[in-house]
């Protein structure tokens, strides 16, 4: 976290961005490969009623990167805040597949045509499209939202995330 430079003080990011703002926070912490210290995680999040709706690790011997949505991003940066685990958010889309024989290579294509790289991908826990959502990260989101939006995709957004689970 950034520090202002006249005294020690932490300088929170501010955003102007709302629920309905057509991206997601991802999390990633990163933390030691044993065994306990995923659960760790899971309970701490768990235990103060926040839904997890997307979970991807990647791993080596020694650590791991846990990349986490949940579905009250504002909560869940101030647990990890609080705890021994370290972390990072940034923007990630949520997109609705579409309802089409090849829903993946839908919005894959349109990502492709506009000479964008997709870095990495996993499913979002996601009710309300027929085929589900999965979770997108490029290297850049805003240009990505933009193309994707044109071309008729639809993209979740925090508040969709919420709404879906009450």
């Amino acid at each position: 976290m950034p520090f202002n430079d006249d005294d020690d003080v932490p300088v929170q990011p501010l955003t102007m961005r709302s629920r309905d703002w057509p991206c997601l926070r991802q999390f990633c912490v990163f933390m030691e490969n044993r065994v306990g210290r995923l659960h760790e995680l899971l309970k701490q999040l768990e235990r103060d009623d926040l839904k997890i709706v997307a979970l991807s690790i990647a791993d080596t011997i020694d650590f791991s990167v846990v990349r986490i949505m949940v579905d009250d991003a504002d909560r869940v940066r101030e647990i990890l805040a609080l705890t021994s685990f370290t972390f990072i958010e940034n923007d990630i889309l949520g997109v609705d597949l579409p309802d089409e024989p090849d829903p993946f290579g839908t919005v894959f294509r349109t990502l492709m045509a506009a000479e964008m790289n997709i870095a990495y991908t996993y499913p979002l826990l996601y009710r309300r499209s027929p085929r589900g959502a999965i979770a997108i990260f490029v290297d850049d989101v805003d240009h990505a939202r933009q193309v994707l939006l044109d071309h008729g995709h639809h993209l979740i957004s925090e508040k969709d995330l919420q709404d879906d689970f009450f």
